[in-house]
């Protein structure tokens, strides 16, 4: 062994042994007779002391390491003078009396300190580097801790953690497919998996009634803070249950996860949201509960009063900025300019104040008496102080704009606390969502979700109208899992795929193997796969998931690290029988 000890594991009861240490430079400090070296590992740091008065040679060879050198060194352990309480072994140093470099070191791009002065860009190219960082090593160690706990909890409840193929069969109704070409069978293509769905169905069906696994997945989808191409989801299925006995249960994981790793203990259920209550008050499928700031609706009080704007609008609908009354003018300038951008795409932004002398003033004074604005206020429940933002247009479209400034004021507020945490269960989500473009249904989940029992009926007749046995776990505005209710009748699965626009073929093509196996005897069953990334960037208080990933993407997709995706060679592409057309 290079040492006997970590850098981090050394006190005040080693005092007088003699160790040795190996690991990266930190720093280092010339004091005149004195020069002291802060060695570094994965466990922590250790200061180093070189005596020029005792060891002249050795001292001087210690003055000529560069930052990041790997060296061993061996010495006495004795008690620091002037001690950091900060660090773990801020209560000794090592007299260095052997050194010897392992390994010398070029100059890194950047300085390897928890601030430091690399750019995003930089970082990911000497990923590497960064990762010698306390703050992402530390992420990565969070991550490590989450899914020991994750096994622990769910082996405690007699699941199998059991590995699925990477390399799959494509299927349609969802992200973009990844591809691997196969050698052995010329023209013919794998896909990989955008999460086990069916393979996991398929464990059920074999009587594995207790699933799970911590699996990448893949999805060819533009990208944004919390996607990756590839990315890790909790992946469970149970079988004989319903749903309430999976939102117990996983619930029940996150709780523990919650518990272990941050020390936050829930001592309520989660609240359960229906999918249109979620929509119709915050706008989105995943609502931050950490604060209030409901939407709501004003579109039959409004109408009438010769404000075009209103009265042309399918909806009308807005928010209760608390306390905001004394917003200037230049600020809801600049917030009605923010509502325009295209990633929002408002045309403007009515506002309504409840001055602190009790006066009410508006952007549409012109068209409502200071009685309607005064009943607009009370559909608030607002009170002096308060600010009204109000938006009009489609209802879907208004209602995620409101959303999206609801989320916004929430920000500027200091109402996001990333130490506060508000879980619910969205449930009840529409089985079908219709594509005005395509003219045609598509599930909202994925073929395989089961609708309500009581919704059947309407299931050929009035798609629209159907519910699905469906839920998602949201906490802090993020969706950090999602699953169904599984189809586990033939007879019902064709439905599905008819609706979907399968012809029986085309169904039979892409899904005769699990249709086959449900001939056997399927029992009813259902699942849930959780985002491993957010969870862990949520845990670690990160807006990103990149930096609990260890060699992640960036936003266009690549390793700039490694430099892919990248060319290959004309030999490879002709024993696959592939050729790639090359645009000017």
């Amino acid at each position: 062994m290079f040492r006997t000890h970590t850098c981090g594991e050394l006190s005040i009861k080693n005092k007088g042994q003699v160790v040795t240490l190996a690991g990266w430079m930190q720093r280092s400090r010339d004091l005149g007779g004195m020069t002291f070296i802060d060695l570094r590992d994965r466990y922590g740091l250790t200061q180093l002391v070189f005596n020029m008065d005792s060891n002249k040679a050795l001292c001087e060879e210690a003055r000529k390491l560069g930052r990041e050198f790997v060296i061993q060194a061996t010495g006495t352990v004795t008690e620091r003078s002037n001690k950091n309480l900060k660090i773990a072994t801020g209560e000794i140093e090592i007299v260095v009396d052997k050194l010897v470099i392992l390994n010398k070191a070029a100059t890194p791009p950047f300085t390897i300190e928890d601030e430091t002065d690399g750019g995003d860009e930089l970082r990911m190219r000497y990923r590497y580097l960064d990762l010698r960082r306390n703050p992402v090593r530390q992420n990565l160690e969070l991550r490590h801790k989450m899914a020991q706990e994750t096994r622990k909890y769910l082996d405690s409840l007699s699941f199998l953690e059991v590995e699925t193929p990477v390399l799959i069969k494509s299927t349609p109704e969802g992200a973009r497919d990844f591809v691997v070409p196969s050698r052995l069978n010329q023209g013919q293509f794998y896909a990989l998996p955008q999460s086990p769905q069916q393979l996991k169905q398929l464990l059920m069906v074999a009587g594995f009634d207790r699933y799970f696994q911590i699996v990448k997945c893949f999805r060819d989808e533009d990208l944004r803070a919390d996607r990756q191409p590839e990315f890790t989801q909790i992946d469970c299925e149970m079988a004989f249950v319903e749903q309430e006995d999976i939102l117990n249960t996983f619930e029940g994981l996150v709780k523990h996860l919650f518990k272990t790793v941050k020390g936050v203990e829930f001592d309520k259920p989660f609240l359960r949201m229906p999918f249109e209550e979620a929509m119709n008050s915050y706008g989105n499928d995943k609502p931050d509960l950490r604060f209030g700031m409901k939407i709501h609706e004003l579109t039959g009080m409004v109408k009438g009063k010769g404000f075009s704007i209103f009265d042309q609008a399918e909806y009308v609908g807005g928010i209760n900025a608390e306390g905001c009354s004394e917003y200037t003018r230049k600020q809801l300038d600049e917030l009605t300019e923010w509502v325009k951008r295209p990633q929002i795409g408002a045309t403007g932004l009515i506002y309504v104040k409840l001055n602190n002398d009790g006066t009410i003033k508006s952007s549409v004074d012109k068209f409502f008496t200071p009685d309607d604005l005064k009943a607009l206020a009370d559909v608030f429940g607002a009170k002096t102080g308060d600010l009204l933002f109000i938006m009009a247009g489609k209802k879907k479209k208004t209602l995620s704009q409101l959303s999206e400034l609801r989320l916004e004021m929430g920000s500027k507020l200091g109402l996001r606390d990333k130490n506060k945490f508000a879980p619910l269960w969205v449930v009840d989500f529409p089985l079908f969502e219709w594509d005005e473009e395509t003219q045609r249904f598509y599930a909202m989940h994925h073929p395989f979700t089961s609708p309500k029992p009581e919704d059947v009926p309407f299931f050929e007749s009035d798609p629209g109208r159907v519910r699905a046995n469906a839920y998602d776990c949201v906490i802090n505005g993020v969706e950090l899992g999602g699953g169904s209710i599984r189809i586990f009748d033939q007879q019902l699965q064709q439905i599905m795929f008819r609706i979907l626009g399968f012809t029986k073929e085309q169904a039979e093509y892409q899904f005769g193997f699990l249709m086959n196996a449900f001939t056997y005897g399927a029992p009813p069953h259902g699942g849930i796969a959780f985002g491993f990334d957010r969870l862990t960037s949520m845990f670690a208080g990160l807006d990103s998931i990149r930096d609990v990933i260890a060699f992640p993407k960036n936003n266009a997709g690549r390793d700039v690290m490694m430099d892919t995706p990248s060319i290959i060679s004309n030999e490879q592409l002709t024993e696959l029988s592939i050729r790639v057309d090359k645009k000017e």
